[in-house]
């Protein structure tokens, strides 16, 4: 709600609430880190965006920011087809609001094939980081074959 009350230029003169918005985020990352160090529960929900954007960014010649934004978008997309997820809009709305990219084209088996050698990857399945609200982050757990036809019913090519 702080970063959609506000722009990137008014954030910029607002040196301390800016202050305060990364330290919260830096405390609240630390917390579960130290929580579950060795990536076992909680901690894996940090990766929201981050599957399909590191897949993405090992492609394609743009910034982890970028890439990690790209796949926050289709995972919202996913979450709305899996789990009823219903705020993408909202989502894609405070990324571009800050600057971020939300949708690109890719080569989507070039991609696919780049996540099937991720970390999070169990045999022919993978742990995908979905959200059923805002905040409220899941781990679901998806086949490679069902990710490929969810990913081609809403990837542009």
């Amino acid at each position: 709600r702080t970063l959609e009350a506000h722009s990137l230029s008014s954030l910029r003169k607002k040196k301390a609430l800016l202050a305060g918005i990364i330290r919260s985020n830096a405390l609240l990352k630390s917390k579960v880190v130290q929580k579950d160090e060795l990536e076992k529960g909680d901690r894996k929900l940090l990766n929201f965006g981050h599957t399909l954007g590191h897949a993405i960014e090992t492609q394609y010649e743009i910034s982890h920011g970028q890439a990690v934004s790209i796949g926050m978008h289709y995972a919202c997309l996913l979450s709305e087809a899996l789990i009823g997820f219903k705020d993408t809009e909202r989502v894609d709305n405070l990324l571009t609001q800050y600057g971020l990219p939300v949708d690109a084209s890719f080569k989507l088996e070039k991609v696919l094939h780049i996540m099937k050698m991720d970390k999070k990857r169990m045999r022919n399945t993978i742990h995908y980081v979905l959200l059923k609200s805002i905040g409220k982050g899941v781990l679901h757990e998806l086949e490679f074959k069902q990710l490929e036809k969810l990913l081609q019913n809403i990837v542009k090519a």
